[in-house]
């Protein structure tokens, strides 16, 4: 079981302490980490062996237990480097229009850090609530360079409705934003790198504007039009007690939802097809978690690490899981 580093963002709410009883004492409560070994925010486990570590920590000491993954992503293992990071969302204000850079962008320019490819799973959304997903139409760097001057970015933007349960892919170099009363948990590449295009002219506790990186966003941006985000195929897979779909797949991760009802039952069984570190992020309800010998109560908002020697998981109870592989 890990415990997050949390983010109080200016745009952060209090839904991530109200309904996922994080007790971390901060206001506004932005973001919680809940999976990370980013140097910005780690993970520390908090439960077994290694109780006390952060996760960086246990799999530098134990790079075996990341597994095996494809090419782009087998050397950061090697080093016992996660990754990816998971996150927890709230989004009580809207957030920046922003864009992360691709690898090759970042390796070059950010002295060789990863770029950033995310996926959104959203848990809810107020009746009004969207967000931004690239532009509406091609254009020029100095075009959008003067409308954000002007603060008139916001006629280029494409503004897409949010419903609790779509899920959204957010390829690095995409123009984007999260808007006011989404709550989302966030699955994306062992980054921290955003370049802030538009900020609303907000500031901060301090009275000052955060920072923008106009260029370097302009430098990094797709600045054609893009498609309006479809929802994937989704089709449940059942067996007794638990059922599961694909969310995502990509070449840096890949995110299923599984859905646990069995507290009538044996435990059931899930079993991985591939040797790779999985996460459990608990997004509704509660239930138990065994595996490698341990048994562990997890609930709503916890998250769990499960080593790649750890094919076999029994899941008990009635909750909601996305389970992440890398």
């Amino acid at each position: 079981m890990l415990s997050p580093s949390a983010k109080d963002y200016l745009w952060g709410g209090s839904r991530l302490n109200d309904e996922f009883a994080k007790g971390i004492d901060m206001s506004p409560l932005a973001e919680t980490w809940e999976c990370s070994t980013h140097p910005d925010g780690p993970s520390f486990v908090v439960s077994g062996e290694y109780e006390g570590k952060s996760l960086t920590e246990v799999l530098h000491a134990h790079p075996e237990f990341l597994g095996t993954h494809p090419a782009e992503v087998h050397e950061l293992c090697r080093k016992g480097e996660l990754p990816i990071l998971i996150k927890f969302i709230d989004a009580k204000q809207d957030l920046s229009v922003q864009v992360h850079p691709t690898d090759e962008y970042a390796r070059k320019h950010e002295n060789g850090q990863l770029g950033k490819t995310e996926m959104w799973y959203v848990l809810d959304a107020a009746k009004d609530t969207s967000l931004i997903y690239g532009l509406k139409q091609s254009v020029e760097k100095d075009v959008l360079r003067k409308a954000i001057e002007e603060g008139k970015v916001s006629r280029y933007l494409q503004r897409v409705p949010v419903k609790k349960d779509e899920v959204f892919f957010i390829q690095s170099g995409t123009i984007h934003a999260i808007g006011a009363g989404a709550l989302i948990a966030e699955i994306q590449e062992n980054s921290n790198l955003t370049y802030r295009l538009y900020d609303y002219d907000r500031v901060d506790k301090n009275g000052q504007k955060r920072s923008l990186h106009i260029e370097k966003a302009l430098e990094a941006a797709n600045l054609e039009a893009a498609k309006e985000p479809r929802q994937p195929l989704r089709v449940l897979h059942y067996k007794p007690g638990m059922a599961s779909e694909l969310l995502c797949r990509c070449k840096y991760f890949e995110v299923y939802r599984l859905l646990v009802n069995n507290e009538r039952r044996q435990n059931v069984t899930y079993q991985s097809d591939h040797m790779s570190f999985r996460v459990l992020l608990c997004v509704n309800g509660c239930g138990t978690i065994r595996f490698g010998g341990e048994v562990l109560e997890i609930y709503k908002g916890n998250c769990v690490f499960v080593p790649a020697e750890s094919e076999v998981l029994k899941l008990h109870g009635q909750m909601q899981l996305l389970d992440v592989r890398g």
